[in-house]
């Protein structure tokens, strides 16, 4: 029986989740897991040994050396192929005591998270540039509390990550970009975009199961929305080395 694949931590979600080349694709994609990708950030991008990576993903060294190999040779396929490069999958989880900028109280058993992104009592249209949420627990249908946090500048990737860790279930927003939307889904947070109008009114649409949404949702935000474009408030070194 083979012995299970430990969990390695990461840092935050990736911000971008295709690459795909301007020319000449052959159509084929190559799929680099989560993991992978953190490798890659943590050794090529933060400019960590291989032994403080490991640290960093609480794995051994060998374990980071192998999956470090593995992405590198995913990035020579798609350089030298033309190659799609997808990002997506992997055993791995947010680090454990991770900070969480939206400083959330403890969520109760019984208790739903819904977060709203949010400026002066709307439903704030541009997810990946959200300075604050509106976030609601629910229980039995009903809000027993809300409160507006702040997002201290966190990227598409991080956002999703610092949800996930803050307990968030589901997401209302509008506007979204294609990675932004990977990263929740990675992070197994349920999306509503395309949402406008005051937070308060669309909870209780949502409670009532009458919340207007676009399930094709995008956003077309300068930096949102497009895979190949380096967004604002992104760092290589989250968690690493900052030269």
């Amino acid at each position: 029986m083979p012995r299970p694949i430990r969990c390695r931590e990461i840092c935050s979600l990736p911000e971008f989740y295709s690459f795909i080349p301007e020319e000449g694709w052959n159509g084929e994609t190559v799929t680099m897991t989560i993991d992978e990708f953190e490798t890659i950030r943590l050794m090529d991008c933060a400019g960590l040994t291989q032994e403080e990576a490991s640290t960093q993903m609480n794995v051994a060294r060998t374990t980071v050396t192998s999956v470090y190999e593995s992405a590198r040779r995913k990035i020579a396929d798609c350089l030298l192929n033309g190659k799609r490069l997808a990002i997506s999958g992997g055993a791995w989880h947010i680090r454990d005591g991770q900070e969480n900028p939206l400083k959330l109280s403890q969520k109760g058993e019984k208790t739903m998270r819904v977060a709203v992104t949010h400026e002066n009592g709307q439903v704030f249209q541009h997810f990946g540039h959200t300075e604050e949420f509106k976030v609601y627990d629910i229980e039995d249908g009903k809000v027993i509390k809300s409160e507006v946090v702040n997002t201290n500048g966190q990227g598409h990737g991080a956002l999703a990550g610092f949800l996930k860790n803050a307990g968030v279930d589901t997401l209302i927003c509008g506007g979204i970009g294609g990675g932004a939307q990977n990263a929740l889904k990675e992070a197994g947070i349920t999306l509503f975009g395309g949402v406008t109008g005051n937070t308060d009114i669309v909870i209780a649409d949502y409670l009532a199961n009458k919340l207007a949404y676009n399930p094709n949702v995008k956003c077309d935000h300068h930096g949102e929305g497009h895979d190949h474009e380096h967004g604002e408030g992104h760092s290589c070194g989250t968690c690493g080395k900052h030269e």
